[in-house]
């Protein structure tokens, strides 16, 4: 199921954008270069099916939706935070590693006799 919710490469971004406050498929739209509004749609409606956004439409003219985080999507971003602060912390563990696996100038080398 986690798949299916943040399988497609714009989820993640429209999730953070609603929690910013930009909650209206407009302005969704202009803040994500490349998102169609088709699949901007297609993932909207994914995750209201999942119960992690509520879609509230205001009957005014010209029609108004936005998007809501539901109580299930905020422990679902807090969620994506810690997966966030985890790849940030294997990040900086791999540079690490592979700083202290390159070779070092102040090293002497050290030849061996026959």
């Amino acid at each position: 199921m986690l798949e299916c919710i943040v399988g497609c490469k714009w989820s993640i971004r429209i999730l953070t954008l609603i929690r910013q406050g930009v909650d209206r498929p407009g302005a969704i739209t202009r803040s994500i270069n490349g998102l169609t509004t088709k699949v901007q749609g297609d993932c909207l409606n994914k995750m209201v099916g999942f119960g992690i956004l509520e879609r509230i439409a205001y009957a005014e003219v010209p029609p108004r939706v936005e998007y809501k985080l539901t109580y299930l999507g905020q422990r679902f971003v807090s969620i994506l935070d810690a997966v966030a602060e985890l790849q940030y912390e294997i990040d900086a563990a791999s540079q690490q590693h592979n700083n202290s696996l390159e070779p070092n100038d102040d090293k002497r080398s050290v030849e061996f006799e026959s």
